[in-house]
Order: C-alpha cells, then sequence, then structure tokens
C-alpha cells in the first residue's frame, strides 16, 4: 500500500513537471505509469490520468497567463473545443474495446514523438 502511493505521487509529480514545462502531455507519462507500474486496466488508467491531469493543467494554464504567456484571442475557443473534444472522448473510452485502446494510444504516442523529432 505504501509502495503504491509513493508510486503515484511520484508519477504525479513526474507528470505534473512535463504538462506545466510542455503546456501538456502528462497524460503520457500517467496512463503507462498507471498500466505497467501499479498493473492498472486501460480505461481506468485513463480516467484517472483526466481527473488527475485536469487541475494540473488549469494552474500551469493560470500561471502562463499570470506571466502574459496566455493568448486569449486564440486560447479560449482553443479551450472550448478541448472540452468539448474531452466529452467526446470520455464517450468515446467507454465504447472502444481494451485491445484497440492500448493500439489507438500507443500510435498517438508514436505519431506525436515522431512529429516532434522531425516536423
Amino acid at each position: 500500500m505504501i509502495k503504491e502511493k509513493l508510486l503515484l505521487s511520484a508519477s504525479g509529480v513526474l507528470t505534473g513537471a512535463v504538462n506545466g514545462f510542455f503546456g501538456g502531455g502528462g497524460g503520457m507519462i500517467t496512463v503507462p505509469a498507471l498500466t505497467l507500474l501499479l498493473g492498472y486496466p486501460q480505461r481506468k488508467a485513463h480516467a484517472a490520468t483526466v481527473f488527475a491531469v485536469l487541475p494540473i493543467t488549469v494552474v500551469s494554464g493560470l500561471i502562463y497567463a499570470i506571466y502574459g504567456c496566455f493568448p486569449l484571442a486564440e486560447g479560449i475557443p482553443a479551450a472550448l473545443g478541448a472540452v468539448a473534444g474531452g466529452a467526446i472522448g470520455a464517450v468515446l473510452l467507454g465504447k472502444i474495446p481494451t485491445s484497440v485502446l492500448v493500439y489507438v494510444f500507443a500510435a498517438l504516442t508514436f505519431a506525436a514523438g515522431v512529429k516532434m523529432l522531425f516536423f
């Protein structure tokens, strides 16, 4: 039980740091940590990640805004789109088979890495 709490705390710190530094991407840390280190089922790991990343994102966004790094003209419409996309994604998470979910997550993670490296 203590080991699990320590692993959760460590992954939370890493997730927060990644999310704050890069402005997102904390889920790329949390989902594998929850599934591989703690044995969470895929759906539970994804749902827990969204729940954990939400306050991290709000705090990071506020800090960016305080430092004048948040462009309101672009940020507000993007935030509204993200809320709509989040609702759609949450509904889809319950409908997609776990075996497909694993591959979709891996493919998106891989594609994001390739894009960052080469484009």
